[in-house]
């Protein structure tokens, strides 16, 4: 997944809100087969936002979400919640 203008070729859009705007994200549409599991996983986990729209993507295009992933989570600013109810890992917490 990617901002939008960066893939080639056939794509999804995704447009979602954040707390001082709107911004999307892409992912090309053979991206995932519908009812193929997905693990999503990123570098940092802040307030989920852009989290939830990767997973929201993926469930658009068929794909079941099993889990996401970090290396790093704010957990102050509480991004697993607005994951709920997939499971999340990270492998450090501040």
């Amino acid at each position: 997944m990617r901002k939008p203008g960066k893939l080639p070729f056939q794509r999804h859009t995704y447009q979602y809100e954040l707390e001082y705007g709107t911004d999307a994200l892409e992912m090309h549409v053979d991206g995932v087969r519908s009812g193929q599991r997905v693990l999503l996983i990123d570098d940092l986990l802040a307030t989920g936002g852009t989290a939830r729209a990767c997973c929201n993507l993926l469930q658009k295009m068929g794909a079941k979400m099993e889990a996401c992933a970090f290396v790093i989570e704010l957990a102050a600013l509480n991004g697993r919640r607005v994951l709920a109810p997939c499971e999340v890992y990270s492998l450090i917490t501040y």
